[in-house]
């Protein structure tokens, strides 16, 4: 018996189809929906990222209101510290005295309730003993910016997280050093909410004026230039050891010089004759090679001439002070000429004095010189206030420890100055002008053997020659000189294959003759001056 075909109609099949485009119609939707709301979420994170940005924006705002507020004249005339605040140095017994404050704890305290010192955009949240700075800082540190999805809020508080005084080397004037940790916060108030909290230290520290064995501030080609032999090096004062010839034993190291501009090193055809910086060039310039106005180049090395520590990369270029003028100045015009005695225009200062055997070294028996003593100097407050100082060829003059204003100075060959032993540091400061207020040519030329500090110790502090003119500075002092030269705005040139115990800053610096510059690592602590406010360990929260 046949069998029949099993047949299916198109209706049987239709019931299947629906299903799955029932199924396709879901897992659409389901992919849609999902869409839309990866879609919103991202659109949420970048408006709340938005408002973050802009409540942090606030935030910095109030930073830098509360930083600009903290660096104006109007706040550092009377700071902690400064002559208006109780709290003053005393220079008598060169000591802080700030009575006000607990500078011996961070944060910095107040001795009359213990409270932290801090100022606030609230004045009635401030602990600070001057009412004019509470209200000052509050009505600097508050505000509003205007942004499209609402009106951002920030405000700043200030805490004195510590404060000690230095002394400036050039001005001795007590220059108080703060550090703040200043805190902005930023809001948005509106259909949604943000707040950013940023903090910051806004600080000033200590800087030496001597750190490097020379530095040279022209931003320009060949602002430093060394050749025929010249050379750096370096050595410690304070733990130094004297060689056989009476001269401290230096280390082929340390020697490090500084530019804004371009070192060309140059000269030499083997090792035993080149040219030789022993150690680093610090210059915000990059590059080596032939340097030109539009490509100032960091260095331009010629012949076997090298700098062994190679180059350090500056983030800026360096601003040093100009040191202030001669005060009281002297009038330019008079030539004072020390020929082996008192000049008559140095009368009241000037003296012959007998120096016992060995009080001068290099000297045998007793020996008499020409001495100027400050001490003397009752009608200019304790300065010797003289014109055109020259010492004749062969003469011998002694300066006793203090300040010495001159117009300029001239030494002839073989000339000699010394700073007599004992008596502390000479700071002689060059005016530099002629009588019409121009400035002069060369106010400070010093020839063979034309400078000498006599302090066994070698050290440079005790011979300072500071000018802030820019004339000419022509040096060639003897081979135990221990000295330090700093004009900023001077060109200077050194020559005659001296030697120098010390550093030297000018705007432009030519060393050809060979000469060699000994840096005293003891200057990285001396010779203070006050840096740049800076700010640094920024960092941000959300709430």
């Amino acid at each position: 018996m046949k069998s029949e075909p099993v047949r299916h109609s198109i209706q049987d099949e239709q019931g299947i189809a629906l299903v799955i485009a029932l199924f396709m119609m879901l897992a659409m939707s389901v992919l849609g929906a999902s869409l839309m709301f990866v879609s919103k979420t991202e659109t949420l994170s970048s408006h709340n990222y938005r408002l973050m940005s802009q409540a942090r924006y606030g935030a910095e705002s109030g930073i830098h209101q509360a930083a600009n507020y903290l660096l104006s004249t109007t706040y550092l005339n009377i700071a902690p510290g400064s002559a208006t605040d109780p709290g003053t140095y005393d220079d008598v017994n060169n000591i802080a005295n700030f009575n006000n404050y607990n500078v011996n704890v961070s944060p910095v305290t107040r001795k009359s309730d213990n409270s932290v010192v801090t100022l606030s955009w609230d004045s009635t949240l401030s602990h600070y003993p001057i009412d004019a700075v509470k209200t000052a800082f509050a009505q600097a540190t508050h505000g509003t910016l205007d942004v499209s999805d609402a009106p951002v809020t920030f405000h700043a508080t200030a805490t004195l997280k510590s404060m000690r005084p230095i002394k400036d080397a050039f001005t001795s004037q007590l220059v108080v050093l703060q550090t703040w940790e200043v805190v902005g916060e930023g809001s948005v108030t509106g259909a949604r909410d943000a707040t950013v909290e940023v903090s910051a230290l806004v600080e000033r520290q200590p800087n030496p004026i001597f750190a490097y064995a020379a530095f040279s501030t022209d931003p320009g080609c060949s602002s430093m230039s060394f050749g025929g032999g010249g050379s750096t090096d370096s050595f410690d004062s304070r733990t130094m050891t004297l060689g056989a010839d009476g001269r401290p034993v230096t280390s082929a190291s340390g020697g490090d010089v500084g530019s804004n501009g371009n070192l060309v090193v140059s000269g030499g055809n083997n090792a035993n004759t080149a040219t030789v910086i022993n150690g680093t060039l610090s210059t915000p310039r990059t590059g080596v090679g032939t340097c030109t106005t539009s490509n100032v180049t960091a260095e331009t090395i010629n012949g076997q001439a090298t700098v062994t520590g190679g180059l350090v990369q500056l983030s800026q270029s360096v601003a040093y002070p100009t040191p202030p003028t001669p005060n009281p100045a002297p009038t330019p015009g008079t030539n004072v000429k020390f020929q082996g005695s008192c000049a008559a225009a140095a009368a009241t200062v000037c003296s012959q004095v007998t120096y016992a055997a060995g009080t001068i070294p290099g000297v045998t028996g007793a020996v008499t010189y020409t001495t100027l003593d400050p001490a003397l100097a009752t009608s200019t407050g304790g300065k010797i206030v003289l014109s055109d100082v020259e010492t004749q060829s062969g003469s011998v003059l002694v300066l006793k420890g203090g300040e010495y204003n001159f117009n300029s100075l001239t030494m002839n060959s073989n000339s000699t100055i010394l700073v007599a032993p004992g008596t502390g540091q000479v700071k002689i400061n060059i005016l530099g002008k002629q009588t019409n207020g121009n400035t002069m040519t060369t106010p400070i030329t010093i020839t063979g053997n034309g400078l000498v500090n006599t302090n066994l110790q070698y050290d440079p502090m005790d011979l300072q020659i500071i000018y802030a003119g820019t004339g000419g500075v022509q040096l060639a002092g003897g081979e135990k000189t221990a000295a330090l030269i700093y004009a900023p705005n001077a060109s200077g040139r050194f020559s005659g294959g001296s030697d120098l115990y010390g550093a030297v800053v000018l705007k432009n610096l030519t060393d050809l003759g060979g000469a060699a510059i000994h840096y005293d690592r003891a200057m990285k602590n001396q010779a203070l001056t006050a840096g740049d406010y800076m700010m640094s360990a920024f960092t941000w929260k959300t709430y």
